[in-house]
């Protein structure tokens, strides 16, 4: 009997398809997420633009009335705005919203105010102040400026750690953490004494400055003037 030779033919996947299958998948995807980009980033950015033209006419406008143009309040019951930082800024707006700024200026005159400012313009409000120039800042006594020096960049064992720690090596603030840089003097010793008294909710800092005495508030307040 004659032998019938069997051929057995083996199909193979080549892994070049399954790499084409994935590079028309991805060219899917980018397209996809191109067109999101196309029809979503106009919108986002309309939205930016009038929420920081809004902001633009209320510090101008409302604002200035107090805090003075550009933020550079003349008046020690208000304080400056310019270049402070952002987050602190949109956290102090959301503060006055919710009543935990207790103090009686925030009643006076934070409050009315705020109550009108959606979200889109408190972020666009801090976006207008944080990008101000701040004025300069105002010698004090030489020697009470001396001492708050101290006890900003130092700190003094057994009673407040160093103030630069949070707020910057020169008073420039970080994120939530305010600057003080050119800050009225009175303004922060108004603060420093309502947050001690938990008038002005703000945990971390009551802590901190549980010891301090309305001298070594008068020092420090007179020493971030002047930068």
């Amino acid at each position: 009997m004659a032998q019938v030779e069997t051929h057995t033919t083996t199909t193979r996947c080549s892994p070049m398809s399954g790499w084409r299958s994935d590079m028309r998948a991805g060219h899917v995807l980018h397209a996809s997420l191109a067109m999101a980009a196309l029809v979503l980033g106009p919108s986002v950015a309309r939205a930016d633009s009038a929420a920081d033209e809004a902001a633009t006419k209320l510090a101008v406008h409302v604002c200035a009335s107090c805090h003075g143009p550009g933020g550079n309040s003349t008046s020690p019951t208000f304080p400056k705005l310019a270049a402070q930082q952002e987050p602190y800024l949109v956290a102090q707006i959301n503060a006055f919203k919710s009543g935990k700024r207790g103090e009686k200026e925030a009643h006076d005159y934070m409050l009315g105010m705020t109550t009108l400012i959606d979200d889109a313009t408190a972020a666009a409000l801090g976006r207008y102040f944080a990008r101000q120039p701040p004025a300069a800042g105002e010698p004090g006594d030489p020697q009470q400026v001396a001492r708050g020096k101290q006890l900003f960049e130092q700190g003094a064992e057994g009673k407040v750690v160093a103030c630069a720690t949070c707020h910057g090596a020169h008073a420039e603030g970080n994120g939530i953490f305010p600057r003080l840089a050119g800050q009225h003097a009175p303004y922060v010793v108004k603060q420093l004494k309502v947050i001690q008294s938990n008038l002005r909710q703000s945990p971390v800092m009551h802590g901190i400055i549980t010891k301090l005495t309305s001298d070594d508030m008068a020092d420090v307040a007179a020493y971030v003037q002047s930068l």
